[in-house]
């Protein structure tokens, strides 16, 4: 066997399972529970827990088990002992059998203790590996990913759909094992005391089991929709509290309650149809074997009135009949949990099935130093979006940026200009032509060695909890002290962190709420600067500033462009009137390329552009709304 971590480690998180054999291959039954294998290789390396777990399982079992023979002993031989006095001969025999009972009582309490332990600490640590293994692979997906998947729904699928997993192996697993091995003993112990009546109480149990399965395939089709509906209600929850400014502005917070409100009642509505089932699941099982149960124990009382048997048989024997009925009951309870938790499961390997169309080459090619920069170079450029493959947002784009080079792109909205940011660094791939840095096509190179060369300042800068320090070093998370608070410094940081109390330990709070625009978009360049890449990508990083902020955001902006190839998103044309060269897009096209007052004196797209900006009352009616920046 092989070694198994320690309780409480975090072993190495097995890989995505592969994907499970047809569903035709298998009976009804097993098909309805297939999803559940797909956790065996996240159970494989507590081999060692699990065996104990099993061990402890037996040991309880074994226990319950011999709790009617006990019983039995005591009976027979104690409280119906022939001739004597009831206060001498029979309390004398009834000690030793209630130290048998006790004993066996021990042991039964230390076996289950031991197993609730073990199989507790195995569902916790599935469940957290397999919690980890689906977020991490969450993360490695492609933008298109989430096009069509909601935050929301993944969240749920990590939080509520795991606890429910986790119910099913540390709990509802081990309890219907335990039931499974008491009803096997208890019908071989019945066959060895009691044989006859083994035949009907299989007879019993099959009608009671069958209607059971065909109930448990509506209990699995409900438990997945209830998962569904629980996913939509957080999906809406995790959009909305996002932008509660926004709610709060437009005065939507009774509309959004509302909203929530009906996705929350169809999955309350959902979840008590999935209830309802499992509860008329639950009564039909054990109104049908207590019934049984009952008749047999009037059959029993009727063969001791008779003197076919003894009181202690016939209680041992109504022990073990009801043990089987108790069993069968729990089985049947742990049948709707592991139908729930195959729905969950597999809600969970579809999003581990998923595969990113984005992905490292299979011998990927190393980018050479860069010393002043990158080259970067669009040959013949064609995409669309995936969610949108009939509209085309570049048509045949080409552009040649040296290194070192200060390039800003302008044009009008839908020019495909953040379309050009988003190919850089491989969040998509394009439909026809090539993408190159120093001659490599992007395809040709690992995604992390790629984007480890590309430091981006977004227009709305992402901001983490946690503190200032913390933010910084999110551009290199290797850097020291020292180094992050170098990189403030260019970045102007340093000139509000002196006027904290906490300096850089200051708690910035949930996407930086604590910070004002400025604030968070000097924390984004000086991430961007401790990264220290050779390709800087400025998405009008000043554009939601006031003028005093803009001022001291250009500045430093203008610090973290030396040395690398820049290529600026520009909508406010005052702010790249220094660039090398501007290249203006329109309709996924480059149609014109020069210095500001070479396209002004051309009278062509960026000319109409600037004088919408610069002279708005000399702009003519003629030119429309699409000369507008985005």
């Amino acid at each position: 066997m092989a070694s198994s971590p320690a309780p409480g480690s975090s072993p190495d998180v097995p890989p995505a399972p592969p994907p499970a054999a047809a569903d035709g291959d298998a009976p009804p039954a097993a098909r309805r529970l297939q999803p559940l294998r797909h956790l065996l290789p996240y159970l494989k390396p507590y081999k060692l827990q699990i065996a104990l777990a099993t061990l402890f399982l037996l040991g309880a079992a074994g226990a319950t088990l011999a709790l009617p023979a006990a019983i039995r002993v005591l009976v027979d031989g104690g409280l119906m002992l022939p001739g004597g006095t009831p206060q001498d001969i029979r309390l004398d025999a009834i000690g030793d059998r209630f130290l048998l009972l006790f004993a066996a009582s021990v042991a039964l309490g230390l076996f289950t203790a031991a197993r609730f332990y073990m199989v507790t600490w195995i569902g916790e640590r599935v469940t957290t590996d397999l919690r980890q293994a689906v977020y991490a692979h969450v993360l490695t997906q492609s933008p298109q990913f989430f096009e069509t998947l909601k935050t929301g729904e993944v969240l749920s699928r990590l939080t509520t759909d795991t606890t429910v997993i986790q119910n099913a192996v540390g709990s509802s697993v081990s309890m219907g094992l335990r039931s499974a091995v008491m009803m096997a003993g208890a019908l071989a112990l019945l066959l060895a005391t009691n044989p006859q009546l083994v035949i009907t109480v299989l007879a019993v149990v099959v009608v009671v089991v069958l209607p059971a399965l065909i109930i448990g395939r509506r209990v699995r089709k409900l438990s997945r929709a209830s998962q569904d509906r629980i996913a939509d209600a957080s999906a809406i929850a995790g959009e909305v509290l996002n932008a509660i400014p926004v709610v709060q502005s437009f005065v939507q917070e009774r509309a959004e309650a509302q909203r929530f409100g009906e996705s929350n009642e169809q999955a309350f509505a959902t979840a008590v149809r999935r209830t309802g089932t499992r509860a008329m699941l639950t009564a039909f099982v054990i109104i049908g074997v207590f019934g049984f149960l009952l008749w047999s124990l009037y059959g029993g009382v009727q063969a001791v009135v008779e003197g076919r048997t003894t009181a202690g048989t016939l209680s041992q024997t109504a022990l073990y009949i009801a043990l089987i009925a108790s069993s069968v009951a729990v089985l049947a309870e742990v049948w709707g949990d592991l139908l729930r938790a195959s729905g969950a499961t597999e809600r969970l390997m579809e999003l581990l099935d998923a595969r990113s169309p984005i992905a490292d080459p299979p011998q990927p090619r190393a980018l050479p130093a860069a010393a002043s920069g990158m080259r970067v170079t669009f040959d013949e450029v064609h995409f669309a979006y995936p969610s949108r493959p009939g509209q085309q947002v570049l048509r045949g784009l080409a552009l040649d940026i040296d290194a070192g080079q200060t390039v800003a792109l302008v044009g009008p909205s839908g020019a495909g200009k953040t379309t050009v940011f988003q190919l850089l660094q491989r969040f998509y791939d394009a439909g026809r032509g090539r993408i190159a840095l120093d001659g490599i096509d992007l395809r040709e190179l690992r995604l992390a060695e790629l984007r480890a060369r590309i430091a981006v300042v977004p227009q709305e800068a992402v901001i983490f909890s946690g503190t200032l320090l913390d933010n910084i070093r999110y551009g290199r998370s290797d850097a020291s002290e020292a180094d992050a608070k170098a990189a403030a410094a260019a970045a102007f940081v340093d000139e509000f962190v002196a006027r904290l109390p906490e300096g850089y330990a200051t708690q910035v709070g949930e996407r930086g709420v604590r910070l004002s625009g400025g604030q968070r978009q000097r924390i984004a360049i000086a991430r961007a600067i401790l990264k220290n890449a050779p390709l800087l990508l400025l998405d009008e990083a000043t554009s939601a500033l006031d003028a005093a902020s803009e001022r001291v955001v250009q500045a430093a902006l203008e610090r973290a462009m030396v040395g690398r190839t820049t290529i600026v998103i520009a909508h406010r044309l005052a702010t790249v009137q220094r660039a090398d060269r501007i290249l203006v897009l329109d309709h996924g096209q480059l149609v014109e390329a020069g210095t500001h007052a070479e396209l002004v004196a051309r009278s062509g797209l960026y000319a109409r552009l600037a004088a919408m900006q610069f002279n708005p009352e000399g702009v003519g009616a003629g030119i429309g709304m699409g000369g507008m920046p985005a």
